[in-house]
């Protein structure tokens, strides 16, 4: 029983003198407490939105008004022909377009109904539940009022719907889960699968000692990095291309966009992926550390990238938090080739700042690395 008891007491004080485990301990449930409590929404609001008003009358700019009062569409794109509209939406600069016609006026003053058209970005089926939902109900309360208003006026029959919302869901018109999840799931995969396998590589390599031995070869430190980051360029790239053949084939999920260009600007992510990997190496002490910091990465990059809760949902302080996730930018560039079959001149600021991400995250690693292992 006093061999117990010593045992127990042995396994307390080597796990909270710690300090690393200590912080740990406390650092992932505060950190699940704070992103589930405030930055988990799935009633989407704030969406971006381009308006095409071709009436420009006092109707056209009081339903305008009504989509805007609802706070579910933030108007801040005025489009000047379709094709602008279009551009905005295909380009991801807004989430929601809105085109009124020329006649809209004319139809409702002679009881007709009159068709407005919503163009949703459907990539994101959440945010595009959410404004349809909405934009369905804005054209059937403005259909109410125009009746009650006419019905008080004439006192004749009246058309059942005034205004007539013809929603155009694209890129995923037929809102399947899988296609939405399987970029994102990519991502995921590799964030989890890189800086896992990295971190613990070397740090169990510094237990036993075999790194040391390299360290004292004229080998510099990025030399040695990269040889080690290296093969997981390869186990990643087998990840990516098995999760893109189950989705095709299984899923049936469309690859619209040009696989060269995405293989390509993976590399990118991989890269930065991996370098946090190496970081981690070098703030843990043994592999259980190394799995615990890699947690502490992974959460905050699968719930603030957009991944399963879009971030127009989130309070504006995690909307900040997540430009500082390179795997927010990832799932924008995984999102567009994919299922828009964007080129890269849609995507290519997402890809600019995930190359800076890659610069500063290797040069810090090879810092990181220099500092613990030359010491």
């Amino acid at each position: 029983m006093h061999r117990l008891k010593a045992l127990i007491t042995k396994e307390f004080i080597q796990v909270f003198r710690d300090k690393v485990t200590l912080a740990l301990i406390v650092g992932i449930p505060i950190m699940q407490l704070l992103i589930f409590g405030f930055a988990i929404n799935t009633d989407v609001k704030h969406l971006k939105t381009a308006v095409l008003d071709q009436s420009l009358s006092q109707e056209s700019r009081e339903l305008l008004d009504h989509f805007t009062s609802s706070m579910y569409f933030d108007v801040v794109k005025t489009a000047r022909n379709f094709r602008e509209l279009n551009e905005a939406v295909g380009r991801g600069e807004v989430k929601v377009g809105i085109a009124i016609p020329p006649d809209f006026t004319a139809k409702i003053s002679s009881g007709r109904s009159s068709a407005v058209q919503v163009i949703v970005d459907a990539t994101d089926n959440m945010s595009a539940s959410s404004a349809i939902s909405a934009a369905m109900m804005i054209g059937m309360l403005d259909s109410q009022r125009i009746a009650a208003s006419e019905l008080q006026r004439s006192g004749g029959a009246l058309r059942a719907q005034a205004v007539d919302i013809r929603v155009r869901p694209w890129y995923n018109p037929d809102f399947v889960t899988s296609w939405y999840m399987l970029p994102g799931i990519i991502g995921a995969l590799m964030t989890m699968t890189l800086t896992f396998m990295v971190g613990t590589a070397i740090v169990r390599e510094s237990e036993q000692g075999t790194l040391e031995q390299l360290l004292v070869t004229p080998m510099r430190s990025w030399e040695l990095l990269s040889s080690k980051v290296t093969p997981y360029v390869l186990i990643a790239y087998l990840q990516l291309a098995v999760a893109i053949i189950v989705g095709v084939f299984i899923f049936d999920m469309p690859f619209r966009g040009s696989l060269i260009l995405f293989l390509g600007l993976t590399f990118f992510f991989i890269m930065a992926s991996l370098s946090v990997g190496v970081m981690i190496s070098t703030v843990a002490n043994n592999e259980r550390q190394s799995l615990q910091l890699s947690i502490l990465n992974i959460l905050p990059s699968i719930l603030l990238s957009g991944f399963m809760f879009p971030i127009d949902a989130m309070p504006k302080f995690f909307q900040e938090l997540s430009r500082f996730v390179p795997m927010t930018y990832y799932l924008k560039i995984a999102r567009h080739i994919i299922l828009k079959g964007s080129p890269l001149s849609y995507v290519w600021l997402d890809a600019l700042i995930l190359c800076a991400f890659v610069a500063v995250l290797f040069t810090a690693s090879i810092l990181m690395f220099r500092r613990r292992y030359s010491a």
